[in-house]
């Protein structure tokens, strides 16, 4: 049995997310104190055949109980002695995307009231949900999502076609808008010669064929792949046996245009040939 919790802020995402783990067969709980995660456990274990091998994914924020948030890590280590393995996804954004999309959808944030405003309600959730954010297996950057770009990510990293295999994500992303939250390794590839500054070029990406053919008649980039490469080569497998189910490695330039989208496109064709769930994801692009 699989066991996926799904946290995270308010406005992140969190309902997308078990929605679309419920349309791929899971059994989704959301708003389950943390103090009966065990018993929920227990009673999957003890349940017929058609719950044992049901996969569950678990909705816990900071509508629980402040002392079951605080309790999380016991409550957690309660599971593992019991035999029970689990990964922990936890969905953010950035402050001044969540005020906007609770503005656009006029919905409450579960902490706000008469006398404590959404800012205020956002922060005071950031420090209830920091103990989970920190017990984290993998975290999911929203802010730049919508909600057909979200449920595609949940698909390619939670639900993979082979779930022995890692899954690696190569993401593109430009430095002007801040490095992705959910990075687990982060190249700059800003010393490489930047498209931007031929007109002819300026108004192309990565992804298109003028880009390419400039960077493959370029004499750095070679090295600059040749070098990123390398390294992943020796430490990717070493992530895959310690269990690592999710490694995203992200690839930034100025604009998010031309340099990183190049870059993330080879070394995602380069390492699919040996970790099948391989995927690579435009920030500023899309």
């Amino acid at each position: 049995m699989r066991l996926i919790i799904v946290s995270g802020r308010s406005g992140s995402g969190k309902s997308t997310a078990l929605n679309m783990l419920e349309d791929a067969d899971f059994l989704c709980i959301d708003n389950l104190p943390a103090k009966l995660l065990p018993g929920l456990l227990k009673h999957a274990s003890d349940a017929d055949e058609g719950l044992r091998h049901n996969n569950l994914a678990v909705g816990i924020d900071a509508r629980s109980l402040a002392n079951d948030l605080t309790q999380l890590p016991e409550i957690l280590a309660q599971l593992k002695n019991q035999g029970a393995s689990y990964e922990i996804v936890f969905l953010d954004a950035s402050n001044d995307v969540l005020i906007r999309r609770f503005s656009e959808t006029r919905r409450k944030h579960p902490l706000s009231s008469n006398s404590v405003a959404i800012k205020e309600a956002i922060l005071l959730e950031t420090k209830l949900l920091d103990s989970v954010s920190a017990l984290a297996d993998r975290k999911i950057d929203t802010s730049n999502m919508n909600l057909h770009q979200l449920r595609s990510v949940i698909k390619k990293q939670l639900i993979p076609n082979n779930k022995n295999t890692t899954s690696v994500l190569f993401e593109s992303f430009a430095y002007k808008h801040g490095v992705p939250i959910d990075a687990d390794f982060v190249f700059d590839v800003r010393c490489l010669p930047n498209p931007y500054w031929s007109p002819k070029l300026r108004d192309y990406n990565g992804n298109e064929e003028l880009v390419i053919k400039f960077f493959e008649e370029d004499e750095e980039t070679p090295q600059m792949l040749l070098s990123i490469s390398t390294f992943l080569e020796s430490w990717l497998p070493k992530f895959q046996a310690a269990n690592r189910s999710y490694i995203t490695i992200a690839i930034g330039c100025t604009g998010g245009q031309h340099r990183s989208v190049y870059v993330s496109n080879k070394l995602k064709e380069k390492f699919e040939k040996d970790y099948a769930n391989t995927q690579v994801w435009h920030r500023e692009l899309n």
